[in-house]
């Protein structure tokens, strides 16, 4: 499978933490090759629209059905909201979800349009305490060689990734951290960066 991709615009951050908190997920009937393949399609997914020539707002589009098909969008939300997640209702989870998948789906879209040249090829996969590694390295022009992990579980009833871990670069803890800024900037009103994330 290949994949463009640029290490432009990820903060490194490590993943100590996020593993400890996830390690209470349940486990799941998931194997290694269900895991393996699941990496195998998203990549493809993502090279076909990187690949595919249309517009930006028409690739951010398609980037949120790609995210809600193969990622576990409400566990992601979730954990960027930290503490404050604990405190929210029912209906302010639903909205910020729904907010949180359009954010993300732009933001990583504009991402993935950077990513030309590059190759992703699935190593191997193996058991973490949150669910499965699967173990990839990013083959560039011009550069050597990086390791990609995806972070993969069925503990939400559905195989599904929930982190992305580049060279040290954590998704979930980077989120965790722009989300929390926001926040900060909006007096730690929820309700006001539900508002926001559509244009963010």
């Amino acid at each position: 499978m290949t994949l463009s991709f640029d290490r432009r615009g990820f903060l490194a951050v490590s993943g100590t933490a996020l593993i400890a908190s996830l390690a209470a997920l349940p486990a799941g009937a998931m194997s290694l090759d269900q895991a393996r393949a699941h990496v195998d399609r998203l990549v493809a997914e993502v090279n076909r629209v990187i690949a595919s020539g249309e517009s930006e707002s028409e690739m951010i589009a398609e980037f949120a059905v790609i995210f809600d098909r193969f990622a576990d969008v409400p566990t992601i939300a979730r954990y960027s909201l930290g503490s404050d997640a604990r405190a929210a209702s029912a209906r302010q989870m639903e909205d910020y979800t729904a907010a949180f998948r359009s954010y993300i789906a732009r933001k990583y879209g504009r991402r993935f349009r950077e990513f030309i040249g590059g190759q992703i090829v699935v190593v191997e996969a193996r058991n973490v305490p949150s669910g499965i590694e699967v173990e990839t390295t990013a083959i560039l022009q011009n550069q050597a060689p990086f390791r990609v992990d995806w972070h993969v579980s069925d503990a939400s009833g559905r195989i599904a990734f929930f982190n992305i871990i580049i060279e040290g670069v954590n998704m979930l803890l980077s989120e965790r951290t722009e989300i929390q800024a926001m926040l900060d900037q909006r007096g730690r009103d929820l309700n006001r960066l539900i508002a926001d994330l559509p244009s963010v």
